[in-house]
C-alpha cells in the first residue's frame, strides 16, 4: 500500500519540529521515523544542498575522480553519494546516526561502507587522515550536529585533502551560522586549512515559515563552504 504524501505544509511544520532542542535519542527516533517519506519530503521543499555541495567538490577534482575516497558525514538516505556519483565519482563511506537513514542508503548500492556515529558524541569511526575528501551536507545547524564535530572532520581527511560542508542562512540558524563561520576562521588562522570557496545561494530551499524566508522570497538562502587541508597542518584537537 503506498504511503501517503505530505503536502508543502505539512512538510514544513514537520522540518520545523525536526529543529527542535530535543534529546540525542529523541532525534535519533525522528530521523528513523522520517526515513521513508524523507526523500520525498526534501523535494517537496526544493532541496539543493546535495546538488550544490557537489557540483563544488567536484570542481576540486578535475580528473581522477573514480579513484578518491570520499566521506559523506550525516549521510541520511544517501542523496548527496548520488549526485557526485553524477560526476564521476565512485567511493563512498558514508556515516549517520540513524540506522533506518542507513538502511535506505545501502539500497542505493552506491556507498562501500556505511556505519552508525552519533555525530559531536563519538569520534568518528576512521582512521587519520584517510580521506581524499569528506562532505557533511544539511547537518550543520541549529538543533542538529555541534561544532564539536569540525576537528573529526580534519582528523580523517587527508593532508592535502578537501572538507566541504553547508549551513542555512534562514533566521533561527543566523547565530550557529555566525559561530560556525568563526570556528571555521580561527580554525584556518591556526594553519589547519585553506578556504578555497564559499558559494553562497539564494534559493536553497522552501522556508518552514513566512518569519525563516528571505525578505520577498518564499525561499531561505544557504552556504556552501570548500576547505583543503593543508599538509603540514596541526594537529586537530577538540575544544
Amino acid at each position: 500500500m503506498a504511503v501517503p504524501r505530505r503536502s508543502l505544509a505539512e512538510v514544513q511544520e514537520l522540518i520545523s519540529s525536526a529543529h527542535e532542542d530535543n534529546t540525542v535519542a529523541e532525534k535519533l527516533q525522528f530521523y528513523d521515523c522520517w526515513a521513508l517519506e524523507y526523500e520525498h519530503d526534501v523535494e517537496v521543499l526544493e532541496y539543493r544542498a546535495p546538488r550544490l555541495a557537489a557540483e563544488c567538490l567536484a570542481s576540486a577534482f578535475p580528473a581522477d575522480r573514480d579513484s578518491q575516497i570520499i566521506l559523506d558525514v550525516a549521510c541520511g538516505t544517501g542523496l548527496v553519494a548520488v549526485e557526485l556519483y553524477r560526476h564521476g565519482f565512485r567511493i563512498f563511506h558514508g556515516m549517520d546516526g540513524s540506522e533506518q537513514m542507513l538502511q535506505h542508503a545501502r539500497q542505493k548500492k552506491l556507498y562501500q561502507e556505511l556505519k552508525q556515529s552519533i555525530l559531536g558524541q563519538e569520534p568518528l569511526a576512521a582512521p587519520t587522515d584517510l580521506y581524499d575528501a569528506v562532505i557533511i551536507v544539511g547537518a550543520m545547524s541549529c538543533g542538529q550536529v555541534p561544532l564539536s564535530v569540525i576537528p573529526e572532520l580534519c582528523r580523517v581527511t587527508k593532508p592535502g585533502g578537501f572538507l566541504c560542508l553547508t549551513t542555512r542562512s534562514n533566521t533561527s540558524n543566523l547565530q550557529y551560522k555566525s559561530e560556525l563561520q568563526a570556528r571555521l576562521q580561527e580554525l584556518e588562522g591556526e594553519g589547519w586549512w585553506e578556504r578555497v570557496r564559499v558559494l553562497e545561494v539564494e534559493d536553497w530551499e522552501k522556508a518552514t515559515s513566512e518569519q525563516e524566508a528571505s525578505p520577498g522570497s518564499e525561499y531561505i538562502s544557504g552556504l556552501v563552504y570548500l576547505y583543503r587541508k593543508k599538509v603540514a597542518s596541526p594537529p586537530c584537537t577538540a575544544r
